[in-house]
């Protein structure tokens, strides 16, 4: 399994994973937001809702913050120069409300901040999966940022058949596809080769892990 704990994985890593038979991911070298996002706008879009600023890295850049000051400590260069501390996200009303300079900064992206209303909070859709094993659930919280520590409720639903296709072009053998479903259609937000878990769906994600164990295997005896 090709894993390097950092957004973009450089290219020799990638280049090495090529030379063995059979290699998990090593055509998801990339899943920075600009990449993977389908909710991406630019600062002349024709878009009248709320928006988010994000970072462009995975997990607000953290990893490569962390990589980079491991480097330093053994005065070696950088591996990710110029990586900024983010602090979270940031939604807008509108995009007039963005500050211009952000659409500069190629470390920041701004999304349609398109969360699935409910009269109880709002929605959003996760789908992990490993080869043919997979698990689709629509969490609802009561904060518009739907995070897995806030869940007050959630149920199975069908992964849409856009984002099968989707994860066949991102290289996706395992992980996790963060979405909603927008105007009919479903819109991908974020995709993750490291799918986490919040302590409070522990047991809930531990009754899955069986199942994309499963899927695993099935991906082994593809290539033996």
């Amino acid at each position: 399994m090709l894993h390097v704990d950092a957004t973009v994985t450089p290219p020799e890593y990638v280049e090495y994973a090529r030379a063995f038979p059979f290699c998990l991911n090593v055509g998801a070298a990339d899943i920075s937001k600009r990449r993977v996002s389908g909710a991406v706008i630019g600062r002349d879009d024709d878009w009248p809702g709320p928006v988010i600023v994000k970072s462009n890295l995975n997990n607000l850049g953290m990893r490569e913050q962390s990589l980079n000051r491991r480097s330093r400590r053994a005065g070696k260069p950088e591996p990710f120069p110029g990586v900024e501390l983010i602090e979270g996200y940031h939604v807008c009303m509108s995009l007039s409300d963005v500050a211009p300079a952000v659409f500069d900064r190629r470390d920041l992206v701004v999304e349609k901040f398109i969360p699935e209303p409910e009269p109880d909070g709002f929605g959003a859709r996760f789908w992990t999966f490993c080869g043919e094993r997979e698990r689709c659930t629509r969490h609802v919280s009561p904060q518009s940022l739907v995070k897995g520590d806030d869940t007050i409720r959630r149920e199975p639903v069908p992964v849409p058949e856009e984002l099968r296709a989707l994860r066949r072009e991102l290289g996706f053998d395992y992980g996790k596809f963060d979405f909603v479903m927008h105007e009919g259609r479903a819109v991908l937000l974020d995709a993750n080769k490291t799918p986490g878990g919040a302590r409070n769906l522990s047991a809930f994600l531990a009754a899955g892990n069986a199942n994309l164990a499963d899927g695993f295997e099935g991906l082994i005896r593809e290539f033996t």
